[in-house]
C-alpha cells in the first residue's frame, strides 16, 4: 500500500482518531467489563479469594506492561517504516515482534513457575489466600503465550490501518472468558467446581482464542505482508522496537510498583485498604480502558503523520484526543462522585468498607482528568520517538510525587488523607507533562512542514 493511499495520511485527521480510537475502546470496555465480572464471580466464592486475586493484580499489570510496552515499540517503528513507504522493512518489524512476544512468555512462565509463592508470602501470611494466590499466578504465567501472542496480532493490524481487527481480537476472547468463569469457578453443567483455578483457566482460554483469531487476521492482511521464508532475526530489528519499547514497558510496569507500594503503605494506616484499593483498580478500568484505546489509536496516527512529517496532522491529532480524553474523564469522576456505594455494592463489601470505601473512591475520583491528559500526552511522547519523556511523567505520578505523599498524608491525616496522595501526585505530572509537551514542540513539531490538513 503506498502512503499516498493509506488512510493514516489522507483521512481527516478527527475522524482518523475516531476510527482508530472506536474499537479499541469498545475491546477495551469489554475487558474491563470481563474484569470486573471475574473479580465478581470469586467475590462470591470468598473475601480471601477475592484478596488473593487484588494481591495477584500486580503481576498481571506487570505481564501487561511488558506486551504493551513491547507493541508501542512494534507499533511505532512498523508506522513508521509505513509512512516511510518501506513495506519490506515493516513486514520485517511484524516478525520480529512476534517473536520478541515468544521471548516475553518464556519469561513469564519460568518466573511465574518457579517464584509464585515466594510472592505471595511477601504479602501474606494467611494460607487460605496464599493458596489461592499461587494456582491462579501458576496458570496465568504457564499459559500466557495467548495473551502475548494476542498482543502481537493487535499491534500489527492495527499498525497497518486496521483498527476493526484488534476489536474482534480482544472482544472474542473476552466474551469466551466471560462465558467460561461462572462454569469453571461453580462447577456449572457438569464441569468441576474450580473457583480460583476455574477462573485463571477461563482467563487464558479466552486469550488462546483471541491468539489464534489474530494470526489468522495478520495472515490475510494487504496492509503489511508478512515473508517468513528466508526469515533471519536482526538484533538492529530488535534493539530499535526495545529502544522505544523499553521506556513505555518502564512506564506501564510502574503500575505494578504503584499498587504493591500502595497495599504495603495502607496496611500501615487501615485494615480495609487492600480490599478498597483491589476494588478502585477493578472500577476505575472502565475508565482508563477507553483512555488507553484512544492512546493505542493516536500512537500509529501521530507515528505515521511524524514519519510523514506532516505537522498540522502531528497536532490535530494529539489536541482531538485530549478532548475526547477530557470528556471521558470527566464523566467517570461525576460516576464515582455521585454513586460510590452502589459501586462498591459489586464486591460484597463489608460495611467497614463502606465506611472508609466511599469517601476512598470520590477522593480518588478527582484524579481522573489530571490522569487522562498525562496518559495521552506520553503516548504521543512515545509515538514521535521521546519515549523518556513519557517515562519522566509515568515515574512522577506513580512514584516520585505519589510514595512520599502517601506516606505523608497517611502519617498526618490518617487513611483519609493517604488517598489525596493520588490526586496530589496527578496534579504535579500533569505540569510536568505539559512542559515536555510544550518543550518537544519548540524541538521537533515545529519544524516539520505544516502540511495541507489540520
Amino acid at each position: 500500500m503506498s502512503t499516498s493511499s493509506n488512510p493514516m495520511g489522507v483521512m481527516p485527521i478527527r475522524r482518523l482518531v475516531v476510527h482508530m480510537s472506536w474499537p479499541i475502546v469498545l475491546s477495551m470496555l469489554v475487558q474491563a467489563l470481563y474484569n470486573m465480572v471475574d473479580s465478581f464471580f470469586v467475590a462470591q466464592v470468598s473475601g480471601a479469594a477475592f484478596e488473593a486475586l487484588s494481591l495477584a493484580y500486580p503481576v498481571q499489570t506487570l505481564m501487561i506492561a511488558v506486551c504493551t510496552g513491547t507493541g508501542v515499540g512494534v507499533n511505532a517503528l512498523l508506522s513508521r517504516r509505513l509512512g516511510e513507504g518501506k513495506l519490506s522493512e515493516a513486514s520485517a518489524v511484524a516478525v520480529h515482534g512476534y517473536l520478541l512476544y515468544f521471548f516475553s512468555w518464556v519469561l513469564f512462565a519460568v518466573l511465574g513457575l518457579g517464584f509464585a509463592g515466594t510472592y505471595m508470602a511477601f504479602f501474606t501470611q494467611n494460607p487460605v489466600i496464599a493458596r489461592y494466590g499461587v494456582e491462579y499466578l501458576t496458570i496465568i504465567t504457564a499459559g500466557s503465550l495467548g495473551v502475548c501472542w494476542q498482543f502481537a496480532g493487535e499491534r500489527v493490524l492495527q499498525a497497518g490501518g486496521n483498527p476493526v481487527g484488534p476489536m474482534l481480537i480482544q472482544g472474542v476472547g473476552a466474551l469466551i472468558n466471560l462465558i467460561l468463569d461462572p462454569i469453571l469457578i461453580f462447577g456449572l453443567f457438569g464441569f468441576p467446581r474450580l473457583e480460583v483455578v476455574g477462573a485463571a483457566l477461563a482467563t487464558i482460554l479466552g486469550q488462546i482464542i483471541g491468539m489464534l483469531l489474530g494470526l489468522w487476521m495478520v495472515r490475510r492482511s494487504r496492509a503489511i505482508p508478512l515473508h517468513l521464508r528466508g526469515f533471519r532475526f536482526r538484533g538492529a530489528v530488535a534493539a530499535e522496537i526495545y529502544r522505544i519499547g523499553l521506556p513505555a514497558i518502564a512506564i506501564q510496569a510502574l503500575s505494578t510498583v504503584m499498587s504493591m507500594g500502595l497495599n504495603k503503605i495502607l496496611t500501615l494506616f487501615t485494615d480495609t485498604g487492600v480490599f478498597i484499593l483491589g476494588a478502585y483498580f477493578k472500577l476505575q478500568s472502565f475508565v482508563i480502558m477507553p483512555i488507553a484505546g484512544i492512546n493505542n489509536g493516536l500512537t500509529p496516527v501521530v507515528s505515521y503523520n511524524y514519519g510523514a512529517r506532516d505537522r498540522n496532522r502531528v497536532t490535530g491529532a494529539v489536541h482531538f484526543a485530549l478532548v475526547l480524553g477530557g470528556a471521558i474523564m470527566a464523566a467517570g469522576m461525576l460516576v464515582f462522585l455521585l454513586l460510590p456505594g452502589a459501586l462498591l455494592s459489586l464486591f460484597d463489601a463489608t460495611p467497614e468498607v463502606y465506611r472508609d470505601g466511599i469517601p476512598a473512591l470520590r477522593i480518588l475520583a478527582c484524579s481522573f482528568p489530571f490522569a487522562g491528559v498525562s496518559i495521552l500526552l506520553c503516548a504521543a511522547f512515545q509515538a514521535m520517538d521521546a519515549p523518556l519523556q513519557s517515562l519522566w511523567v509515568s515515574l512522577g505520578r506513580q512514584v516520585v510525587f505519589l510514595f512520599p505523599a502517601a506516606l505523608a498524608l497517611g502519617a498526618v491525616f490518617g487513611a483519609a488523607g493517604l488517598w489525596w496522595s493520588v490526586p496530589f501526585a496527578e496534579a504535579l505530572s500533569l505540569l510536568l507533562a505539559a512542559a515536555c509537551y510544550r518543550r518537544l514542540y519548540r524541538t521537533r513539531i515545529a519544524r516539520l512542514p505544516a502540511g495541507e490538513e489540520k
